[in-house]
């Protein structure tokens, strides 16, 4: 788990975006900073499948609209499902939410090697409604399990990011989600 200094950042990143809103001010920061991002797009948790279509809609024109690489990861919530089976009842930031950023971010440092990137990052860290210790947890053992690649442990919610999405979000005219993805986050009525 890396954590980088402004001097020593690197040229070039694959960034696990889990929606548009959210990877919209850190891709800026990072176009700002001279570093060149390549949006990972992997999100089997997301449910209703309509849902997940609608995010990586979004996510595929936010990138292409600034000519930035992206990557379509598979859709397998089948699989999801049973890689959390036994934590459907856990609460939002318990044991399942552990489980599901583990799973995502290994395959993000999975496709960053592929890709020839050594550094790989997640907008997971932009929200005020995860645990910043579970994302970092998640991208050390990735980042383990992967050799030849290294995690970006940022806490992307700082210097006015969080305010730059919210602006962003209305400038682009982005879907804006009210729930995490899976199923078991929906706010239930």
């Amino acid at each position: 788990m890396t954590k980088l200094p402004e001097d020593h950042l690197p040229s070039q990143v694959l960034l696990h975006a889990c929606c548009a809103p959210c990877s919209s001010a850190i891709v800026e920061w990072m176009i700002r900073h001279d570093i060149r991002p390549t949006i990972f797009y992997y999100n089997p948790n997301i449910w209703p499948r309509e849902e997940y279509e609608t995010r990586k809609q979004e996510s595929k024109r936010h990138a292409e609209g600034l000519g930035i690489q992206w990557i379509d990861g598979d859709y397998d919530h089948d699989r999801w499902l049973v890689d959390v089976q036994g934590l459907e009842c856990e609460p939002e930031r318990g044991r399942r939410c552990q489980q599901c950023f583990t799973l995502r971010l290994l395959e993000a440092a999975r496709e960053a090697r592929r890709q020839g990137i050594e550094v790989f990052a997640t907008t997971l860290a932009s929200s005020r409604w995860k645990s910043l210790e579970q994302i970092n947890l998640a991208g050390q053992s990735a980042e383990q399990a992967v050799p030849g690649t290294r995690f970006w442990a940022q806490n992307w919610r700082k210097g006015g990011l969080q305010e730059r999405r919210n602006q962003l979000l209305r400038e682009f005219a982005f879907y804006n989600q009210q729930y995490c993805g899976c199923e078991f986050s929906m706010k239930r009525e």
